[in-house]
């Protein structure tokens, strides 16, 4: 089982940080809170005031209504104030309550000469007569209720809900904009001030950068341009795949020049609201204007600078006036504007033509994979301030690692360290680098295999591919056959291409497909059945075989003809819309050749099969006995001498894909 290569693991290749610190802000709930104890405090006021002059110096006790008749009847009671259900007065005389027991020594008592009492709920008019009949001063007093407490209750409720609604739509606002700024930009300022990131800090990419050079300049000088008539390229496309340090290279041009650097993904421009695109561009580019000299960079511009018109739909979307505002921006700059757009994208085939004319971006600058010493210089970069050990040397996990992104790098350094703390050494060695990347290109290792049967078809599966390589000249040879499940597959067949391809012959793609059906035609052969094990290897086949056929001119049918077919269109209905630039006869005609390829591929490899059976039992008999079987062994076991390389490491790398270009 063969697997196209790794995806990147990480970003595209960005610095941490969205922004300049914003300063610490209060919560909301902060101030419900001391809102609260204030309403609290304006309640308890009055009462707090009057029992403080109620109470004197002395606190006063609570009596029972009996036990304060009896007092009034006794002429201890001087004065009393009479409430809706409460009574509180002086004695002449200093009472303690209850009254002291010889016999009760543990019932609790107080002493005072104030008290208070409640009244009884039903009216006692002889209780006036008494307490005039034993001269005690009677004071009537009404009770007020708060007048804050009567407007929180009944406003209260719609004081809440106004209250909400409130925060509500400044919660809102401060998540589109504001209620009439939805046409805010986005986009977020890195000032001079911020930390820079330089060209020192990007590596692999020595080409990308002596293009942005010149960009540079220009934005340190711009008199210089100026004065002899020069007008600088107005905006700069990066081009290049996922992971290869695009937004890196925009940061550092505004790091070497120290201007204002605005970042904003190209997707923050459309909102739900018509015009809230156009209105956040003009926006963006007013600020840019002021702040200039300055730099917009655009993160994945294809989110909103597809081509127009492409689709079923009309050309009324809010997308596409997005995009027209945004040509209408970048045509409007000054020739003195010192105002510079960078984008990046991974699909500029899909950019609408308008975007990509002179004066708008002028250039186009390729962010490519890195080669060996790329590869190295990018290592060098992540694994600075990491403990290494003597064994590890980079230059050989340089070489080892072909169709690695800077992203795929770092994630490869990062893993090797979590990988030497997992087993708790100090330094990171060798054998962690081998681990962490057998981990990110074939994938977690499961448990083995149980069942016999399927242990014996996947060891031929693997087999086949292992040996079809070693014995079809110029394709990569298999570095580490494996019946252990990594990942997805049952079984893996890891291959070690030479050097760097950047250009693929008709005879190395041939021979892939010969590879690719090894597994396929070793189960026919031996078991004289199929399974469902070859579907990724039957994909990847019928691909390599209709791109030679219909893109890269490789059919002697057919000639060196493109017949424009591209499986990577992205637009609904484009080629319902467009049509297909041959006939029917045509593509039957593709069809047929297709056809024709694959199954000469497949005859070519079961003869080589058959004729070498005895090689393919004897390797299928070792992956059964050791599950996993290294280059050297395989070598052996087919009768060829392996080359010799210096320094080289057991790591495997899967197939390339099936991609030219």
């Amino acid at each position: 089982m063969q697997f196209p290569p790794p995806k990147p693991q990480q970003p595209d290749h960005k610095p941490a940080g969205d922004g300049p610190p914003q300063p610490p802000r209060i919560p909301n709930w902060t101030y419900l809170i001391l809102v609260g104890l204030l309403l609290l405090w304006l309640l308890r006021l009055p009462d707090i005031m009057g029992g403080a002059l109620a109470s004197g110096t002395s606190p006063a006790i609570e009596i029972p209504y009996s036990f304060f008749y009896q007092q009034v009847e006794a002429g201890n009671v001087a004065s009393v104030t009479l409430q809706d259900s409460l009574a509180f007065g002086r004695f002449n005389r200093v009472i303690t309550f209850p009254p002291v027991d010889e016999r009760d020594t543990t019932t609790p008592r107080s002493s005072s000469d104030r008290f208070v009492v409640t009244l009884l709920p039903v009216s006692d008019p002889g209780l006036v007569e008494t307490l005039r009949a034993n001269n005690v001063t009677v004071t009537g007093q009404i009770v007020q209720p708060n007048p804050i407490l009567l407007f929180l209750i009944n406003w209260g409720p719609l004081l809440l809900l106004l209250g909400f609604f409130i925060w509500s739509a400044r919660r809102a606002q401060r998540q589109m904009g504001g209620v009439f700024g939805f046409g805010r930009t986005q986009a977020r300022e890195y000032n001079a001030e911020k930390p820079a990131v330089t060209f020192a800090d990007v590596a692999g990419q020595d080409a990308a950068k002596a293009e942005l050079v010149e960009i540079v300049d220009f934005l340190k000088e711009p008199d210089k341009y100026i004065a002899l008539g020069a007008r600088i390229p107005r905006g700069v496309l990066l081009v290049g795949p996922p992971g290869t340090g695009k937004t890196l290279l925009a940061r550092a041009v505004a790091g070497e020049a120290g201007v204002a650097f605005f970042s904003i993904a190209a997707s923050e421009f459309v909102e739900m609201f018509v015009g809230v695109g156009a209105s956040r561009v003009r926006d963006l580019f007013g600020k840019a204007k002021a702040a200039a000299p300055s730099i917009v960079f655009i993160d994945e511009i294809d989110a909103v600078g597809r081509q127009r018109g492409a689709g079923l739909g009309g050309g009324n979307d809010e997308r596409e006036q997005t995009l027209n505002q945004m040509l209408s921006e970048m045509d409007g700059f000054d020739r003195n504007e010192t105002v510079i757009v960078m984008a990046a994208t991974n699909r500029p085939d899909v950019l609408d033509p308008a975007l990509l004319r002179p004066g708008r971006f002028d250039r186009q600058v390729t962010v490519g994979l890195p080669d060996k010493k790329g590869r190295l210089d990018i290592l060098k970069v992540h694994v600075r301030g990491k403990p290494l050990a003597s064994n590890v040397n980079l230059e050989d996990i340089a070489q080892m690692t072909i169709g690695f992104s800077g992203a795929d790098i770092a994630n490869l350094a990062n893993e090797a360290a979590l990988t030497a703390a997992r087993n708790s050494r100090k330094q990171i060695t060798r054998d962690d680098f081998i681990e962490a990347f057998e981990r990110i290109v074939l994938g977690t290792q499961s448990p083995p295999l149980s069942n016999e049967k399927e242990r014996r078809i996947v060891a031929y599966h693997e087999a086949g591919h292992a040996l079809v390589a070693a014995l079809t000249p110029g394709a990569d040879q298999a570095y580490k056959v494996t019946i252990v499940p990594r990942g997805q597959a049952l079984g893996v067949t890891a291959f070690l291409p030479e050097e760097d391809r950047r250009n693929l012959s008709r005879d190395y793609l041939l021979g892939q497909m010969r590879v690719l059906l090894g597994g396929r035609t070793a189960e026919e052969l031996i078991f004289n059945e199929i399974t469902t094990g070859a579907s990724n290897d039957l994909q990847r086949v019928t691909s390599i075989a209709r791109r030679m056929v219909s893109q890269f001119g490789m059919s002697d049918a057919l000639g060196p003809i493109n017949f424009g077919e591209d499986e990577r269109q992205p637009f609904l209905g484009y080629s319902l819309a467009q049509g297909r630039n041959y006939s029917e006869e045509t593509a039957a005609r593709i069809d047929a050749e297709v056809r024709r390829l694959i199954e000469e591929a497949h005859r070519e490899t079961r003869e080589l099969l058959e004729a070498n059976r005895d090689k393919l039992i004897a390797l299928a008999d070792e992956l059964l006995r050791t599950e996993v079987v290294e280059k050297e062994r395989v070598m052996e076991l087919v009768g060829i001498q392996p080359k010799i390389r210096t320094g080289e490491l057991p790591i495997p790398q899967p197939a390339h894909s099936d991609s030219a270009d």
